[in-house]
């Protein structure tokens, strides 16, 4: 194995490591943000905006985030819209993973029991204070796997976006491969991405033995 190869490509995977770092973190989190909005909407059952939600949902879910990119990046220029890269995989994590933490933390709402809302009300809670006490908290213990699986799952699809022009991990690795070193720049890439996604995976894992002990133990 070629390691002088391995220590002069470094700076490179280095460099597109953080770059897949930060679409992710920032395409996780409007997801969490966009998914819960729209399920608070499903939730309560909002006449026209549970409709639009229903329609954004499916369209996002059925289209992949290639052809989201695609009309993000080479689309909208054509109606005077134009996004850098950045903006469009962040935009595009977005809008795919609102849709599914959208339908995980819809089940999740939908799991807590008629009877603590009724108590809740009850004590004067008014929706706010109810969604934020006692609702939300539940419904995230149940929907925190599919939270889990939809993060990893948006961290993994940042390998396309090198097709709106950056230099993600997959892009630095194809481009090394026309150098001949196909075993070092496989290599190099697995581990890249091991030492982004595993973190986060055993960090959910916890968090999911967390709240089951406490679910227990209440």
């Amino acid at each position: 194995m070629d390691t002088s190869f391995i220590s002069q490509s470094l700076p490179l995977f280095a460099k597109a490591t953080w770059l897949t770092l930060v679409l992710s973190f920032f395409g996780v989190v409007f997801s969490i943000v966009v998914g819960t909005f729209c399920a608070i909407i499903n939730f309560y059952k909002i006449p026209v905006l549970r409709r639009i939600v229903y329609a954004y949902i499916e369209v996002a879910r059925n289209t992949p985030l290639i052809v989201q990119l695609f009309f993000l990046y080479y689309a909208l220029p054509r109606l005077g819209m134009v996004l850098d890269g950045k903006t469009c995989a962040v935009v595009g994590l977005t809008f795919l993973g609102g849709a599914y933490m959208a339908e995980a933390i819809r089940s999740g709402l939908q799991s807590v029991g008629r009877t603590q809302i009724e108590t809740g009300m009850s004590l004067g809670f008014g929706k706010i204070k109810l969604m934020r006490y006692i609702i939300i908290p539940q419904a995230l213990a149940v929907a925190l796997p599919v939270i889990s699986a939809t993060t990893i799952f948006l961290m993994k699809e940042t390998s396309v976006v090198s097709i709106v022009a950056l230099h993600d991990l997959l892009y630095v690795a194809k481009d090394l491969l026309k150098e001949g070193h196909a075993l070092q720049s496989n290599l190099m890439l697995v581990v890249c991405y091991l030492i982004l996604i595993l973190p986060v995976s055993l960090g959910f894992s916890y968090l999911e033995r967390r709240s089951r002990f406490a679910g227990f133990g209440a």
